[in-house]
């Protein structure tokens, strides 16, 4: 008795598991895909051989979702931890640009800009001095008067002040050419710097990042730019070529294209230029 209800038992278990093994191969599904790029005035080219990805989240979303959590220094903070004078600063904040060496730079700078930020005042005293130019007023004061004769210095320095900014309004000219003696102090190259290690570190963590959070399958094409992947829960998801490229010709491409997967169908996907991303202007 005890003999026979166990075979019993057993032959229900089986059952049990030759039935869930049925209904998850039947809600299920499966994705086909080719791919083929066209050169310029070319046939359109089989990819061979080219891994692609089946995400669960778009990969130009999942490069954001890096950016956040690697975010550059805020464009005031960047400004605030700068070598510059105050007065530079502010400067700055208050205006879109960070490349001072910027050609018409002179037409952004005022006279009050260069008569109160340190910085300006040096180089457009640097590039008017030698006699080039006629009739610009001198400085009377003396640095020694600074501590010694601190009124006389001051009485002295804002009379420079007034002369100067007055000259600069007659001679807007005299301005030209400053932003040439502003390469010591300009911010851009450490601003660009920040952004192009900001771009690598993103090109190095995303496809990591997407095939260890967001992967569901991945395949290889053959020599006809062919590949299938079977198994898949029904769904939405994204045939990516993470931050690869493939070439045909003058002709590099990428993909990150949605693509729907239902319970006991196959999904056939054609990739072409027409789908793909430009991987020349994309993000990475």
């Amino acid at each position: 008795m005890r003999r026979a209800l166990s075979r019993y038992i057993g032959v229900l278990g089986c059952a049990a598991l030759l039935t869930g093994a049925a209904w998850a191969q039947n809600t299920a599904g499966s994705l086909q895909l080719a791919a083929r790029i066209s050169p310029t005035a070319a046939r359109a080219e089989p990819v061979r051989q080219f891994t692609f990805y089946v995400l669960t989240r778009s990969y130009a979303e999942i490069v954001k979702e890096v950016e956040a959590e690697n975010q550059i220094p805020p464009r005031e903070k960047f400004i605030d931890d700068l070598k510059l004078s105050p007065e530079l600063k502010e400067w700055l904040k208050a205006h879109d640009i960070f490349d001072l060496t910027m050609p018409g730079l002179d037409r952004l700078v005022t006279p009050d800009d260069i008569i109160h930020v340190p910085e300006f005042l040096l180089a457009y005293q640097r590039s008017n001095s030698g006699g080039v130019t006629a009739g610009i007023p001198k400085p009377k004061y003396a640095d020694a008067d600074k501590t010694t004769h601190p009124d006389r210095y001051n009485k002295q320095l804002q009379d420079y002040y007034v002369a100067l900014k007055k000259f600069i309004q007659n001679n807007p000219s005299t301005v030209s050419g400053i932003e040439l003696e502003l390469v010591g102090v300009n911010p851009q190259d450490k601003w660009s710097k920040i952004q192009a290690e900001h771009r690598r570190r993103v090109l190095r963590l995303a496809p990591e990042f997407a095939q260890t959070k967001y992967l569901a399958a991945k395949a290889d094409t053959d020599l006809d730019g062919r590949a299938s992947v079977s198994g898949l829960a029904p769904g939405e998801y994204w045939l990516s070529t993470l931050n690869l490229n493939a070439n045909a010709g003058d002709t590099t491409l990428g993909w990150d294209a949605p693509v729907a997967i239902h319970a006991g169908q196959t999904t056939r996907v054609e990739l072409t230029n027409l789908n793909a991303v430009d991987r020349r202007a994309s993000a990475p």
